[in-house]
């Protein structure tokens, strides 16, 4: 894959880290690269108003993307890259498109349009709109491509197992409440656990807490204001013999948890049942549970990992996914059933 002397402008918010790595990678590719925060700000105050309603900071946003326009001027892109588009006003694409006629423009979000009805408004001005939720890519006839897993988390020397299952994520949704149940129950099994529950600062969960009924049972004592490095996550994964993924119940797009635990050589626990239609998908791997009805398999924990073949593993990562955008999509590859 080569990106050598291929400029590109690089919208996305902050999101873990995964930003800084895409935009390293393409670097590494050759590619000169210019990177812009797709929002305004990321404090807790205009991350709440953009989410529920985005029309009282628009003032703010279009300054913010007028200011993005003057200093791209003079340069002559051969890609636009947008990652999620929360923000983003259509004037700036309309504008972006003047200035650059030739560029192409690429869309990828891993969010469902169900909880961003503002995806299917900026398809249009896209060449290119990649999804990682399959049941979009049907519906609105877009690119499938899943997310990936970072190096940090590849395979190394195996470890004995510290823990028999981990979680670490950020709180949301119903996730507490499984994760505590999975939790238990693992323990009755006299299975070893690390769960690690994480929020952006004390504001901003209190303000979910007033939108989402599920955090307001909460344990605030299990909750962390201090996000784990992706170097620390991996450590904590060598020495787990699972990781247990709980995905948003309105999402059936995979989570980069499900990639980079696989990656680890890790056994997976997810409530997600759509795996099973994923080219990588094995039963002695993954545990899929019914939210609804949590059990925990003692069996699972009986058998060993079992090595994802390399082309396979290959596909799920980050240069796949850079290659998918920007060279060729891998359709055929990832179709679902």
């Amino acid at each position: 894959m080569n990106l050598n002397g291929k400029k590109i402008l690089f919208l996305s918010p902050h999101f873990f880290g995964y930003e800084k790595a895409i935009v390293t990678r393409l670097k590494e590719l050759g590619a000169e690269v210019d990177f812009f925060n797709e929002r305004p700000s990321d404090s807790v105050l205009s991350r709440g108003i953009i989410r529920v309603k985005s029309s009282l900071y628009q003032a703010k946003i279009n300054k913010y993307y007028k200011n993005i326009l003057n200093k791209i001027k003079g340069k002559n892109y051969d890609f636009l890259l947008l990652i999620k588009g929360e923000t983003i006003p259509f004037f700036f694409l309309d504008d972006f498109k003047t200035l650059h006629p030739k560029a192409v423009k690429i869309f990828y979000s891993y969010d469902a349009v169900s909880e961003y009805p503002k995806f299917l408004k900026l398809y249009p001005y896209f060449d290119q709109n990649f999804t990682f939720e399959p049941s979009d890519a049907k519906k609105y006839q877009l690119h499938f491509r899943p997310l990936f897993f970072l190096n940090e988390y590849k395979n190394s020397a195996d470890q004995i197992s510290k823990y028999d299952i981990t979680f670490i994520g950020s709180a949301h949704t119903d996730r507490y409440l499984i994760g505590e149940k999975v939790k238990n129950d693992a323990e009755k099994l006299n299975l070893k656990t690390f769960f690690f529950y994480y929020a952006p600062g004390k504001t901003a969960f209190q303000l979910k807490k007033i939108f989402d009924k599920n955090l307001q049972t909460f344990d605030a004592k299990k909750l962390s204001f201090t996000k784990l490095s992706h170097s620390e996550i991996a450590e904590i994964y060598q020495q787990s013999f699972s990781v247990l993924d709980i995905n948003k119940p309105f999402q059936d797009g995979l989570t980069m948890r499900t990639f980079e635990t696989l990656a680890s050589g890790k056994k997976l626990l997810t409530t997600n049942s759509d795996i099973k239609n994923y080219p990588f998908y094995d039963p002695q791997n993954i545990l899929i549970l019914d939210r609804n009805d949590l059990k925990i398999s003692p069996e699972f924990f009986n058998t060993p990992f079992q090595e994802i073949h390399h082309e396979t593993q290959e596909m799920m990562s980050l240069d796949s996914w850079i290659s998918c955008l920007f060279i060729k999509n891998q359709d055929d590859y990832w179709k679902m059933n």
